[in-house]
């Protein structure tokens, strides 16, 4: 079994819903208590999977003086942006133009790389033309082209007659080069047929209905159906011969009509549904019958697709990664956005990012909130965890009797069992007050295998983070001299004293944990270790105190002395120390 190097994680307190909704209880000492005595928390925990983070990972609150983790904080979205041009899109054109870049910013279909527009020279028709004349006729056309892979657009058999617009050059241009109809055009197609009015358009239309399902039915996509089926019943619900809004009983309210919820909205505000009137004003809404209304046969007549399969290689299939990032679309008309071959996708445009803030879930406090400038990683409001916790590094001690004979203890070698190892707990103090550390942990490890563990030091206080200078200048001749002496010499010199921290510095503090690692081995009827169930994992209640200035608003404005009094302020939660690997057998 490979070894495991140590590692701390902390419990975040969302996945309590009592501390979540109420904040000031987690910090209580008597909930804290009961907590502590009746609850140990147990790392191996189905559930612990979803609240352990590392300190990185983990945000604060300043408001709720609680910590936060990625699961229970509120995003907002503060900026789009399109991550290939870095152009920052406002949020009211996501909705005309979709959460894609409508500039020239495209990938690649085969590799997802991005394309860059290049120029193709067009030979002349005539080569018998002098030099000034086939300069003049000449003219370029352009290309997308992919860096990684030389794949071209060229393949499709798309060109481009300028560089620039290439967004709106290709959705007039089918696979092969064929031409498409935009919106404008679909939408000046069908006033036209709405200008011939009432049953005539509605004749005119039926008897239309083959030579649009060969013509419009091919250039329609998912984007233009939907629009045209939602034009068609928006006016199906505006004609008043089509139905009443009003009806007389539960027989008429017409499910499968569109303009059912209508009607069953104008229940509770027309006033209609005792009216005998209102059954013989209902009438019948029509089908769409026509490419123009949103009509779209499925074709499925696939031997075209099978024979091609037939005569084409392997590699040249769409494979999936391919398909899912081909928007639906930017696809073939008639298989609804299923491209099944290479030569039926089509460059598709960079899909947009965005910039979030993050607020607490309690307070709606902003813990986390970017710069709105896209081109810079910035944060203006930024409120870490590891600004306002301490952190916790593990070492192993090399002691005599404690490892055994031989070579000193390299972090990460696997522990023996039931032999007492020592690990060295360090506490880096990261604000500017001192702080109050009252540490709790089980006197056995939860699981199968129980370790015991031993705190020698389960209280101890912890100096701010001051200037290093600010040391300096202080009357500790003394202790500065005793520390010094403890770090020129070896480990080995010193014993561990029960109460007693093992060195103190500027802002950290560094104690010892004695821990006996359980035997891994399997009486008869036991199961098979489970995965990482070899892991030594040491549950861990921490609590700090500290005092703070008392501030403007919660200060009283009766007497001087008030002002200078200081808060008392409380944070307790759970972390897991992980050791190091047991050793089996």
């Amino acid at each position: 079994m490979a070894p495991l190097n140590p590692y701390t994680y902390i419990q975040c307190p969302c996945s309590d819903s009592a501390s979540l909704g109420r904040p000031s209880d987690a910090t209580s000492p008597t909930s804290a208590e009961a907590d502590d005595e009746d609850n140990t928390f147990d790392p191996r925990a189905p559930r612990a999977n979803f609240s352990l983070y590392p300190l990185e990972y983990l945000l604060y609150c300043e408001d709720c003086h609680q910590i936060r983790c990625p699961r229970c904080i509120a995003e907002e979205i503060a900026t789009y942006f399109c991550p290939s041009c870095l152009f920052e899109v406002p949020s009211s054109n996501l909705k005309s133009e979709g959460n894609r870049c409508t500039r020239s910013c495209f990938q690649c279909p085969i590799c997802i790389g991005p394309l860059s527009v290049t120029s193709i020279e067009t030979p002349p028709s005539d080569p018998n033309l002098l030099a000034p004349d086939r300069a003049a006729t000449q003219h370029s056309t352009y290309s997308l082209i992919c860096s990684y892979c030389n794949w071209s657009s060229t393949e499709i058999g798309i060109q481009f007659d300028k560089p620039n617009s290439i967004h709106a050059q290709l959705a007039k241009i089918r696979n092969g080069g064929a031409s498409r109809l935009t919106a404008k055009e679909r939408k000046e197609r069908r006033k036209e047929l709405s200008h011939r009015g009432g049953e005539a358009a509605v004749a005119a239309a039926a008897a239309a209905a083959a030579a649009s399902e060969t013509s419009g039915g091919q250039d329609m996509d998912l984007e233009t159906q939907f629009a045209n089926l939602k034009l068609f019943y928006n006016s199906q619900l505006a004609d008043p011969n089509a139905g009443d809004n009003g009806f007389s009983s539960l027989g008429d309210l017409g499910f499968s009509s569109p303009s059912s919820l209508s009607r069953i909205m104008n229940l509770y505000t027309g006033g209609k549904l005792h009216d005998p009137r209102a059954k013989s004003k209902l009438g019948a809404m029509r089908e769409a019958i026509t490419a123009d209304e949103g009509l779209l046969e499925p074709d499925l007549d696939e031997s075209s697709l099978i024979s091609q399969l037939h005569r084409s290689d392997f590699l040249d299939t769409a494979s999936s990664t391919q398909v899912c990032s081909q928007p639906p679309n930017l696809g073939e008309p008639h298989l609804h956005g299923a491209a099944r071959f290479n030569s039926s996708l089509r460059p598709a445009p960079y899909l947009l990012r965005t910039k979030r803030s993050k607020r607490c879930p309690v307070c709606r406090h902003i813990i986390s909130k970017p710069e709105a400038k896209v081109q810079t990683t910035r944060f203006r409001i930024r409120l870490v965890a590891g600004s306002y916790i301490p952190s916790i590094s593990i070492r192993r001690l090399n002691l005599p009797g404690s490892n055994g004979p031989g070579a000193p203890a390299i972090l990460g070698d696997l522990l023996e069992p039931l032999k007492p190892v020592h690990f060295l707990l360090t506490f880096k103090n990261p604000i500017f007050e001192s702080l109050k550390v009252t540490l709790g942990a089980p006197a056995k490890t939860p699981g199968r295998f129980p370790s015991k563990v031993t705190v020698l030091c389960p209280q101890f206080d912890i100096d701010a983070n001051t200037d290093v200078w600010d040391e300096a200048l202080k009357d500790n001749d003394r202790e500065s001299s005793g520390r010094s002496r403890r770090r020129a010499g070896t480990e080995s010199q010193f014993q561990v004293e029960v109460g007693k921290i093992w060195e103190r510095g500027r802002n950290w503090v560094s104690i010892v944990v004695e821990v006996v690692p359980a035997s891994l081995k399997l009486e008869q009827g036991q199961d098979l270790l489970k995965e990482d169930e070899d892991v030594l994992e040491i549950p861990m209640f921490v609590r700090i105190e500290w005092e703070v200035e008392n501030g403007g608003d919660d200060a009283t404005t009766g007497s001087g002395r008030d002002k200078d009094q200081k808060e008392k302020r409380e944070l307790a939660y759970w972390c897991v120390l992980g050791l190091g690997r047991i050793k089996q057998g």
